[in-house]
């Protein structure tokens, strides 16, 4: 990469780390501390864990379209604009109704597909599909972060320092990309035409990884309703004392996904390792199950971090590769609408099974979310096929 690609990956990378920390904080610790808001209920709970991802999933597309229009630094200037403003909104309530507001609104913020666009636009095709892993490995930095610091910072001043830290980071972000991203040429880019987008949602390709990132948070979102009250259960480990398994736990996966991705990238086995990471993930049901404890719970939980992060990595980089320079923001408007959906699904979806079957009919639940994802992979790969060696 040359100076300008590495400085402007630099920035959209650290943007991406600052904004997704702060929505992944919570993951940890919501179900744990979300009892002290009035009016909660596990049911309400996940849906307060979701509700970022609905008003995401509504506006990723539009704003994404937006950027391929007026550009993309002004719609994520606006877009974390919002995202600071509901962040505070969160901090400041003491109800369950104002935390799912607060939630709304920070998801209002919706600029993961106008991100994506501008690093595509920064670097040249060569260097595109480094880029892409490099942002999507950048998520999974901050999933490790977050599950880390989610619990440090809710021991010292409950979710509402985990939203006020949102808040700062987010305002921090706008200056990163202020001062640090490159602008664009936006005249190398073919303006929109009618029907570019249509001719993107007809392909197959596109569904498979679009669905894929649905699948992926629905799975995530879902799994950690019930999981900081198991690891109390089976671990006998405190709220504030979870770090200490989170962090070993995520490095370890995030040093082995690592190799996994360039070997998978070098060897032109994307797909394949994207099948095998999707086996993965049935270990994060696993470790829900009530007969699994102690070391074989801790086990499972790396085997599906692993698989997550080589997925988050993966996943936008193949659809970057194959998205016309001109719709790439609808493209992962997209993507990231589905993404977000898929983690309001999750939430909303663990939280009333969970209120009415335990963590054990969270955990048979994802089982079968895999298995629909296997079937609806399997079903557009027939559609068409341009994934390097599928």
């Amino acid at each position: 990469m040359n100076p300008t690609e590495r400085r402007a990956l630099a920035g959209l990378a650290s943007l991406y780390v600052f904004r997704m920390l702060g929505l992944f904080m919570v993951l940890p610790v919501l179900s744990l501390y979300g009892t002290e808001y009035s009016g909660s209920t596990p049911a309400l709970l996940g849906l307060a864990l979701g509700a970022y991802g609905l008003s995401q999933a509504i506006l990723q597309i539009p704003l994404g379209v937006l950027s391929d229009r007026w550009g993309r630094k002004p719609v994520i200037f606006l877009g974390l604009g919002i995202f600071a403003l509901g962040s505070v909104v969160a901090a400041l309530t003491d109800s369950v109704w104002g935390l799912i507001a607060g939630r709304i609104l920070q998801g209002a913020g919706a600029i993961a597909a106008a991100t994506m666009a501008l690093a595509a636009d920064l670097t040249r095709d060569e260097n595109r599909g480094k880029a892409m892993a490099v942002i999507g490995a950048s998520i999974g930095v901050a999933f490790v972060l977050a599950v880390v610091l989610g619990p440090l910072v809710a021991g010292f001043g409950g979710l509402s320092a985990i939203f006020w830290l949102t808040a700062l980071l987010a305002l921090c972000g706008i200056v990163l990309v202020w001062r640090l991203v490159p602008n664009p040429q936006v005249s190398a880019r073919r303006a929109p035409q009618k029907g570019d987008f249509a001719r993107l949602l007809a392909q197959g390709d596109v569904w498979r990884l679009v669905c894929g990132v649905f699948f992926l948070h629905l799975l995530l979102t879902m799994l950690f309703v019930p999981l900081p009250l198991q690891l109390v259960d089976k671990l006998h480990l405190a709220s504030e004392q979870h770090w200490k398994l989170y962090g070993p736990l995520m490095l370890g996966a995030f040093v082995i996904m690592l190799p996994l991705m360039r070997l998978a990238e070098k060897r032109h086995k994307v797909p394949a390792t994207m099948r095998l990471a999707l086996l993965g993930l049935v270990f994060g049901g696993v470790a829900l199950m009530p007969q699994v404890e102690g070391r074989w719970t801790v086990l499972c939980l790396g085997m599906f971090f692993v698989a997550f992060n080589l997925l988050e990595a993966l996943l936008p980089a193949q659809l970057t590769r194959i998205a016309p320079a001109e719709c790439r923001g609808a493209a992962t408007g997209l993507y990231a609408t589905l993404q977000f959906l898929g983690a309001f699904v999750g939430g909303s979806l663990g939280g009333l099974v969970f209120g009415l079957g335990g963590a054990g009919a969270v955990a048979t639940l994802a089982l079968g979310v895999l298995v629909l994802w296997s079937l609806a992979w399997w079903q557009m790969r027939a559609q068409r096929v341009s994934l390097a060696g599928s």
